[in-house]
């Protein structure tokens, strides 16, 4: 199977230009995606042309990841409703880095021939003044080509500045550079992108009589119609600082069923054979959330490592399933930490732990039950523990020694509901 043929089956096709499938079967084909500098980390929804350039290394072709310090000083409009704010330099050379590093983590870049190659368009840009660019470039697009893309038409009655009108010229030259000193034929990229590859396709054909390829995938979206990579505190990001790997985990863990039958053919490189026998099994017990499991694992395998895997399923056990006291203990401070991020916060002052406090007291004081009946009730039900451990004593004292790490109690009411004390 050729790698167009896998992109189609996995749903990562959705425009393409005639003759591109005899292309990549017929040679070893140098392919590219373009990454703008946009912040200092990529978040997920920059997953699906890492994994499209991922697809053409494993298929033996040869990928290159464009970095876009000279794009990223524009801003695409593709997609885009407004104009961006334009960045500082500084900021976009920050934000260059971080992405260049990222990227070092899925392809195995080098300077051997069938190694993937890192490139960045500022290097050809930088020295390359405007009268020459609209001189040498400009005259072979016209305008109402330019004018007849949908990133353009789109914002007619909003309005777009000449920058970003300008943008699919900057695009389509990145496409002739890579063209012609790398021999690159084929782009790559979201469905957004589909009219700025175009023009780069034509500014080949034009300028030096080339013949250049593009497809696309199309853009990632929930079956809800909500965003894709979006959670109620914002982008998933794939900085393990922005984004911890246990919180990245936790996102896919809970995908729809819909979109994780979708999402494990996007985002994990499972054979076709495994991957319909998963989805035949989850829809056989779909309560078992095989697939979302599966889906969790290998994404956060790609994307952070196996032992954040080990960690998120350890961390997800402790809130979500069965695990002890012992299981607590075992996390550092910052492990536990990142668990009880979205656990309901309570402050309780630690001096009042020294010569013991009534478990009833501590739990009305910390507005976990509003009043005393109601804890005394859920304690005789045996539905309240401390650090995993069931109190069914409503004689109990709370101490020093029901701390973790010298400053933390959780609280499990019922069999959902948490509460994290900080004891200070």
């Amino acid at each position: 199977m050729n790698f167009i043929a896998e992109l189609r089956w996995r749903g990562l096709i959705q425009d393409i230009m005639p003759e591109t499938e005899q292309l990549v079967e017929n040679e070893i084909v140098r392919a590219y995606c373009g990454f703008d500098p946009t912040a200092n980390s990529l978040h997920i929804g920059s997953l699906v042309p890492i994994i499209l350039l991922k697809h053409v290394e494993l298929a033996g072709h040869i990928p290159y990841a464009l970095v876009g310090g000279a794009t990223g000083m524009v801003g695409d409009p593709s997609g885009k409703s407004q104009e961006r704010n334009l960045m500082q330099l500084d900021e976009l050379r920050k934000n260059e880095e971080g992405i260049k590093k990222q990227l070092s983590q899925f392809l195995d870049f080098g300077d051997k021939p069938h190694q993937a190659k890192l490139v960045n368009n500022y290097d050809w840009f930088k020295d390359y003044n405007f009268l020459d660019f609209i001189r040498d470039i400009g005259k072979h697009i016209g305008v109402n080509y330019m004018l007849a893309k949908d990133s353009v038409k789109n914002r007619l009655e909003t309005g777009m500045s000449f920058t970003e009108f300008s943008y699919q010229l900057i695009q389509g030259y990145d496409f002739l550079k890579l063209y012609e000193n790398h021999g690159v034929k084929l782009q790559m990229g979201g469905s957004d992108q589909w009219g700025n590859m175009l023009t780069g396709s034509e500014l080949i054909g034009r300028k030096v009589q080339g013949k250049a390829y593009a497809c696309t995938a199309p853009l990632i979206k929930k079956a809800d119609g909500g965003k894709f990579g979006k959670t109620e505190s914002g982008n998933v990001w794939l900085d393990r600082n922005r984004t911890s790997p246990y919180k990245f985990y936790q996102f896919w863990l809970n995908v729809s069923d819909e979109d994780a039958e979708k999402y494990i053919k996007i985002f994990t490189f499972l054979k076709q054979e495994e991957i319909e026998g998963l989805i035949s099994e989850h829809q056989e017990a779909p309560h078992r959330r095989l697939l979302q499991t599966k889906l969790a694992e290998e994404v956060t395998a790609f994307v952070h490592s196996k032992e954040d895997v080990s960690f998120a399923q350890k961390a997800s056990q402790l809130l979500f399933g069965k695990s002890t006291t012992e299981d607590l203990l075992s996390l550092e401070e910052n492990e536990l930490l990142e668990v009880m991020e979205g656990v309901s916060k309570h402050e309780f002052p630690k001096t009042s732990l020294d010569s013991g406090t009534p478990i009833i007291e501590f739990l009305t004081e910390t507005n976990i039950f509003p009043s005393k009946a109601e804890a005394r009730k859920m304690i005789q039900g045996g539905g309240l523990s401390i650090n995993k451990s069931k109190v069914n004593d409503i004689d109990f004292n709370m101490d020093i020694k029901s701390l973790l790490k010298e400053k933390y109690i959780l609280v499990q009411r019922g069999k959902k509901n948490y509460y994290f004390v900080h004891a200070n």
